[in-house]
């Protein structure tokens, strides 16, 4: 089958982090259906390995790769396995992330250090660094997976809310620090039933206060992830797209 050119992903890298379930996995296939290579990123090296094997039944190339995103060591070291082993990134997606709830009263200095690490300052790391070298080789985009969190008031989850719109701010800021062969784009997932909606009421599969009505499948996010990785998002950088059903 022909892919249409403006999603035609061969020749390309991909690095995805939380690439191994969820909606990270939802943009690893996608991507890889349509002729990327692909480095899956997360903690843990067997889950990130089952992935890379169904990549490679594509006939495409992956690379696995264990992460604690949160840590810059463990993310410096991605980065240099992955030029290692490709050469260049041409699409990074900073998709691993944290929501705990609880009451913020009852939030430890600790926990609230796994979040902003994991939601901000690690992501902050990835895309830095590999915006620097986008930006002195042939270009690439990266896209931040943000949450409708860092939008609206959302209580029980502030640490995370918060570091969510840290990676919003983030995102406008290095597309322009490292324009104009770098684009930078948020993309902001509302109600997703991935593994999380099992402790939701009803699963996730209740109605929604939102215009949609109901919780999206982790597959709805792809034609959002692949229209700002692709050339269809040519003019489209330092920008937020919600992909939340109408979330508020």
């Amino acid at each position: 089958m022909a892919l249409d050119p403006l999603f035609d992903f061969t020749g390309k890298v991909a690095l995805v982090t939380g690439g191994s379930r969820g909606l990270g996995y939802q943009m690893v296939m996608a991507l890889a259906r349509r002729g990327a290579d692909v480095v899956v990123a997360s903690r843990k090296l067997d889950a990130c390995e089952a992935v890379a094997a169904e990549v490679r039944a594509l006939g495409r190339r992956a690379l696995a790769v264990a992460c604690h995103a949160g840590r810059w060591d463990e993310i410096d070291h991605l980065i240099a396995t992955s030029y290692a082993e490709f050469g260049r990134v041409d699409i990074l997606v900073n998709n691993a992330g944290m929501g705990p709830r609880m009451p913020s009263h009852e939030v430890t200095e600790a926990l609230f250090d796994s979040v902003v690490n994991l939601n901000f300052k690690g992501p902050f790391r990835l895309a830095s660094q590999v915006a620097k070298r986008m930006h002195d080789g042939s270009g690439g985009t990266i896209i931040n997976i943000s949450s409708t969190g860092s939008l609206m008031p959302l209580p029980g989850v502030v640490p995370y809310g918060s570091s969510k719109a840290a990676l919003n701010a983030m995102s406008a800021s290095l597309a322009e620090e490292y324009a104009p062969n770098v684009r930078v784009n948020t993309l902001s997932p509302g109600p997703f039933r991935t593994d999380i909606a099992k402790a939701w009421p009803g699963e996730g599969r209740d109605p929604l206060p939102i215009p949609r009505g109901h919780a999206a499948e982790p597959e709805d996010i792809v034609t959002a992830a692949l229209f700002l990785a692709s050339p269809a998002s040519i003019n489209v950088t330092g920008s937020l797209v919600r992909c939340d059903g109408g979330q508020h």
